[in-house]
């Protein structure tokens, strides 16, 4: 299975969301790959404990790698992503690490129209159980990538006005993915983040977005300092805190995107 998960406004908790699905994912057996495609590493960080520079190990080597394959060349038995991945400290856990020239390199691979080359690595990918894919705030080369390679798309949610404005955008958006490039893009929910259920106005924005309709996912996660300390310790909430309430949360959703 491989998930995107994606919102075109930052600070919503796209890393934070990605990495603690992928750490439970691990934690029950199934090899899980994240894949960082954020020019700011922040899922890189959360897992390696560090940000990587080695080009030649990251997620800059394949996207070269795809640029300098001839006519007649080119890797035929592999995906190309292989030499790239490392293991993260926890167990059945990987990570594709991103890297600062990320964002240099881009304007070279749109003009190459490389933007099926993510996909066509990740169907030669067979050693993962479940794929992670975390994007940059923006409909950029790199989120369209992963949005064509995806199979399921999670949009985190911070009930915050402004962010319900760009969720609008962002339905319409991920709909012309979808029509354009990956039919079988499936918007698995909206996820919503640092949710304080005590305040009127979140409760008010939640309502409304079911109200109206959207696929709002039943299960929420809370705010939490937690997150910042496990941030900060490199450590997934099921490593840092396993029997706190936020790391519950975090259980129940990643139960409900794999019921069926």
């Amino acid at each position: 299975m491989r998930r995107v998960i994606f919102n075109q406004k930052g600070g919503v908790g796209k890393s934070t969301i990605t990495c603690n699905l992928a750490a439970i994912s691990a934690m029950e057996g199934k090899r899980t790959l994240v894949i960082d495609l954020d020019v700011q590493g922040n899922s890189t960080q959360y897992l390696l404990g560090q940000k990587v520079t080695d080009s030649d190990k990251t997620v800059v080597h394949f996207f070269k790698e795809t640029l300098s394959v001839s006519l007649f060349g080119g890797n035929k038995s592999g995906s190309g992503l292989e030499g790239a991945i490392h293991a993260t400290p926890f167990p059945n856990l990987f990570v594709l690490p991103s890297h600062p020239e990320l964002e240099p390199l881009q304007g070279r691979l749109e003009s190459r129209y490389k933007i099926f080359k993510l996909k066509e690595a990740l169907e030669k990918l067979e050693d993962f159980d479940e794929i992670y894919m975390d994007t940059p705030p923006i409909l950029n080369f790199y989120s369209q990538s992963a949005l064509i390679a995806a199979h399921k798309c999670l949009i985190p949610f911070d009930c915050d006005t402004f962010a319900r404005e760009a969720l609008y955008l962002l339905m319409n958006t991920l709909t012309e993915v979808k029509a354009d490039h990956n039919p079988a893009l499936e918007i698995e929910g909206i996820v919503v983040n640092q949710f304080q259920k005590q305040a009127n106005l979140p409760r008010q924005l939640v309502n409304e977005l079911i109200a109206e309709g959207l696929p709002v996912l039943a299960s929420m996660i809370s705010t939490s300092v937690k997150v910042r300390e496990s941030h900060s310790e490199s450590k997934p909430l099921i490593h840092y805190v396993p029997t706190h309430k936020l790391t519950d949360e975090f259980r129940a959703l990643h139960a409900e995107i794999h019921r069926y």
